[in-house]
C-alpha cells in the first residue's frame, strides 16, 4: 500500500488534500491534531494531519485523472459493505477530533457544573482526564429534549463503578485466622478492631482472641484491652517477635485473631521493616489497611505505597462522619485497584461500621451533589 501523510488546519481541508491527491479509493489509516510552527514553544498553532494510503494494485494515476474528470467514469473500489465501514470510521474520527480540540470555553456550562463537582469532591486529575471527555461527547450525542431526560448520576455511576474492582468489596467472612490491621497513627485503627471483634463475637458467635504489637502507646494496650474484657475474650501484648509467635500459637483454636499494630509514622520505611520483623506475614494473614477520609489523598497513596509490599489486601475508611468529600476513597479503588472492606461513620462500637459496596460508595458521592444542587 502507499502511505503518505497530509497537514492542514483542520480535518475538512485535509480530506480535500487526500481525495485530491489519491481519490476516492483512499484509505485513512490515522488521523491527529499536531502543533507546529512557533518559537522556542511559543505561538504555535494546532494542525490537523492525517495518514492515507492507496492500494498498490489501483492504477494511482488512473485513479488521480477519473477523479478529476468526472465522478460518473469512476469504478468502486469498495465493496458497498466496505464503503459503510469506512464511512462509520471517518464519522467516529471526526467526533473524537471534534471533542478533543474543543476549547475549554466551548464545553457546555452542563458538563463544566459536572466537572467543578468532581474537581471540588477531590477526584483525581487523572480519572477526570478520561471521564469528562466521555461526559461531553455523550451530552453532546443528544438532542436538547434527550439531554433534559437523562438520568446523568446514572451515566456517571455507571462509569465510575466499571474501573472498581468491585467484586472483591465488602468486610471479613473469615477466610483466614488471622486479620492485621495496619496504617499510620490516629486513624482509628484500635477502635475498628474492637468493632470487627465485637461483630464476629456478638452476631456470628466466633471464638476471638487480640493482640496488639502497639506498644509505643500504653493508651493503645489499654483500649484494646478495655474493649477485650467488656467482649470477655483474651488480649495479649506482643513486645517482640517472639512474643507475637507465642501469642499466635496460644490462639491456634480460635476462629479469628486480631492484630492491632502500632501506629506509627509510616513515610519512614523504617517503620515497615520493624513491623516486618515484628509480625509474620503468611498466606493464613489478611492485612487491612485502615486510612482517615480526613486525610489528603497524596499522603493515603503515599502510605498504600509504602505497604502494599506486605500485601494490602483491604482498606478500611474511617471518620467518614468527619467529611463531606469523598473523592479520595475513589482514587484508591480506582488508580490502585485496591477494594474497600469496611467504612465507619462514628465511635460506637460495633454499630459505626459497614460492610463496603462499591455502588453504595459512590452513590455517597454523587448524593453530595444532589443536596447541594
Amino acid at each position: 500500500m502507499k502511505v503518505k501523510k497530509y497537514t492542514a488546519q483542520n480535518l475538512p481541508e485535509a480530506m480535500k488534500l487526500v481525495r485530491a491527491d489519491l481519490g476516492s479509493g483512499a484509505v485513512i489509516l490515522n488521523t491527529r491534531e499536531v502543533q507546529v510552527g512557533g518559537f522556542f514553544g511559543f505561538f504555535t498553532k494546532k494542525n490537523v494531519e492525517i495518514f492515507a494510503g492507496l492500494d498498490q494494485d489501483v492504477d494511482y494515476q488512473l485513479t488521480k485523472k477519473q477523479h478529476k474528470n468526472s465522478m460518473r467514469d469512476q469504478q468502486p473500489v469498495f465493496k458497498e459493505e466496505d464503503l459503510t465501514m469506512e464511512i462509520r470510521q471517518l464519522k467516529k474520527m471526526v467526533h473524537t477530533l471534534t471533542v478533543q480540540s474543543k476549547k475549554p470555553e466551548d464545553t457546555a456550562p452542563f458538563v463544566k457544573e459536572w466537572e467543578a463537582f468532581l474537581v471540588n469532591q477531590e477526584v483525581d486529575s487523572t480519572i477526570l482526564e478520561e471521564l469528562i471527555p466521555s461526559l461531553s461527547s455523550k451530552y453532546e450525542s443528544l438532542d436538547e429534549a434527550e439531554r433534559e431526560n437523562y438520568d446523568w448520576n446514572t451515566w456517571i455511576s455507571s462509569y465510575l463503578s466499571a474501573r472498581m474492582a468491585k467484586s472483591e468489596f465488602g468486610g471479613f467472612h473469615y477466610e483466614s485466622k488471622f486479620l492485621n490491621l495496619i496504617g499510620p497513627t490516629g486513624v482509628g485503627k484500635t477502635t475498628t478492631i474492637a468493632k470487627i471483634g465485637a461483630k464476629a463475637v456478638l452476631k456470628d458467635g466466633k471464638k476471638v482472641a487480640f493482640i496488639t504489637t502497639d506498644t509505643y502507646r500504653i493508651a493503645a494496650i489499654d483500649q484494646l484491652k478495655t474493649y477485650a474484657e467488656i467482649l470477655n475474650i483474651p488480649c495479649e501484648v506482643a513486645y517482640t517477635a517472639d512474643d507475637f509467635k507465642r501469642a499466635k500459637e496460644k490462639f491456634e483454636d480460635y476462629d479469628l485473631v486480631l492484630v492491632d499494630s502500632a501506629g506509627r509514622n509510616f513515610l519512614n520505611r523504617f517503620y515497615i521493616e520493624e513491623l516486618q520483623r515484628i509480625i509474620h506475614f503468611d498466606k493464613d494473614m489478611k492485612n487491612y489497611l485502615v486510612l482517615s477520609l480526613t486525610s489528603k489523598y497524596r499522603d493515603m497513596e503515599t502510605i498504600y505505597s509504602q505497604f502494599k509490599s506486605l500485601p494490602v489486601h483491604k482498606v478500611i475508611f474511617t471518620k467518614k462522619d468527619e467529611t463531606k468529600t469523598y473523592g479520595s476513597l475513589l482514587n484508591l479503588a480506582i488508580l490502585n485497584s485496591v477494594p474497600v472492606g469496611y467504612v465507619t461513620n462514628g465511635q460506637n462500637v460495633p454499630d459505626d461500621m459497614f460492610e463496603a459496596d462499591a455502588d453504595e460508595l459512590i452513590q455517597t458521592l454523587l448524593k453530595e451533589k444532589t443536596q447541594h444542587a
